[in-house]
């Protein structure tokens, strides 16, 4: 468990709170790329506890400003989209990317007072349907940190879909649940296995490695796995491995890419990379992209598939504390362990939300399989240290660093037990050759 002020540390992540300034380190999903409306792309954002304006300037390029005009302070979301920026209604303030102000309109002729406005703004890019922001320090002049090479930002396009959906509670409840290998085999357990041909975009459903095995009946029949963890220089790689007879066992590796993503297998052939985004400390987006290793994703499929789940233009679940997640006690009894409907999201979303807006870590009582919940909260404490005393924290990218994190190694997997330390990777490099894009280690 952790004390009252450790617990604080590693949840708050408002401007000028310890784990706020970590956080703002590494690059922030700030939308999907299909929140901006085509015909005006601008779109308020809350992000960190910070009220944020995104826009798309004319010439394609995405920028990240403070809401309230540096003038007046009035509301820049409602502003006009045109001369290379996004200008202020009120008295024609023309702001760019950067947050420079090109124009002051209503100011006598030959003013310079414009160069003196150095309004709020964060450099912002977009991968694979998703715009990131950066909201840390980097010199002035300089390019902020590079991106990860993460597969996800490496596949083309077509091999990827993103998506997302609201959590009412903290960042990182909603990562944990995540690097918690245990939990599979009783929040998501379903007592009769669906078809593994009819799996496709459904976590747990399609066929594991090349066989018709149902990861769902290995759970279920496997519920106390071999939790190992490693630190890596991205984070920790975690090991759940599940024998199946004496000689074959269920290898399942998930990583946690600090400081609030994971990569973790959907398939043996398709990966989800997933961040758990502060909007404030009790309420958080987590945000996928999914990657395909072996054939094109059908965007529309899965995107179909979630909306069935999610609401627009919230993404927020149909199922929710409002209506108890639409639990059915018979559903609990014969069908699922939750009775809460077959997507696991909303199962992850139950269990999040249920502890509290914000989880109080000091009444907690935490077993072996938790050691890799332990081993980052150990390094969130570390690295916030680390940032208060000036140092760098885990995985903060140069521009000449990127290569340190590429393509960590998420799989489901089939392994001769006996060998299944080297069965995943040599499983790894064999789907690797076979993809069209997928770096090789």
């Amino acid at each position: 468990m952790l004390t009252i002020e450790q617990n604080d540390l590693v949840t708050l992540t408002g401007r000028n709170t310890a784990g706020g300034e970590l956080m703002r380190r590494y690059w922030q999903p700030a939308a999907l790329t299909e929140e901006l409306p085509s015909d005006r792309p601008v779109k308020y954002i809350k992000l960190m506890g910070e009220d944020l304006v995104l826009f798309k300037d004319d010439q394609g390029r995405y920028g990240l400003v403070g809401r309230h005009c540096s003038h007046r302070g009035v509301d820049l979301c409602f502003g006009r989209l045109e001369d290379g920026g996004l200008r202020c209604p009120l008295h024609g303030w023309l702001f760019d990317i950067e947050g420079k102000c090109l124009e002051q309109p209503a100011e006598p002729p030959g003013s310079n007072f414009h160069t003196k406005i150095n309004h709020l703004s964060y450099p912002c890019t977009e991968r694979n349907g998703i715009v990131f922001a950066y909201l840390g320090p980097f010199e002035e002049g300089a390019e902020p940190p590079a991106l990860p090479e993460f597969d996800c930002f490496v596949a083309p396009n077509e091999f990827t879909f993103a998506f997302k959906g609201l959590m009412e509670c903290n960042w990182l409840q909603a990562l944990e649940v995540g690097i918690d290998p245990a939990h599979a085999s009783f929040l998501h357990r379903f007592f009769e296995d669906e078809d593994t041909a009819d799996g496709y975009g459904k976590q747990f459903r399609a066929a594991t490695a090349d066989d018709a095995v149902a990861p769902t009946k290995i759970l279920r029949e496997h519920p106390c796995p071999n939790i190992e963890v490693e630190e890596t220089d991205y984070g920790l790689r975690i090991f759940a491995l599940r024998d199946l007879d004496e000689a074959s066992t269920h290898v399942r590796i998930t990583n946690m890419m600090f400081p609030n993503a994971i990569i973790i297998p959907m398939s043996h052939d398709m990966t989800i990379t997933q961040w758990h985004v502060p909007i404030d400390d009790e309420t958080c987006y987590w945000y996928a992209i999914f990657s395909a290793f072996d054939e094109k994703v059908n965007k529309e499929a899965m995107r179909q598939q979630r909306l069935e789940t999610y609401s627009l233009p919230d993404y927020r679940s149909k199922r929710n504390k409002s209506n108890n997640y639409g639990f059915d006690a018979d559903e609990q009894r014969s069908q699922t362990y939750t009775g809460m409907g077959m997507d696991i999201n909303i199962h992850d979303q139950w269990a999040v939300e249920s502890i509290g807006a914000r989880q109080d870590r000091t009444t907690e009582h935490l077993g072996a399989s938790d050691k890799a919940i332990i081993a980052n909260r150990r390094m969130l404490l570390q690295a916030i240290e680390s940032v208060q005393l000036g140092k760098s924290p885990p995985m903060f990218q140069t521009n000449g660093m990127s290569a340190i994190v590429q393509n960590p190694i998420a799989i489901d997997t089939i392994a001769i037990s006996a060998s299944w330390q080297s069965d995943w990777q040599d499983n790894d490099l064999a789907r690797r050759n076979k993809s069209a894009w997928a770096a090789k280690p």
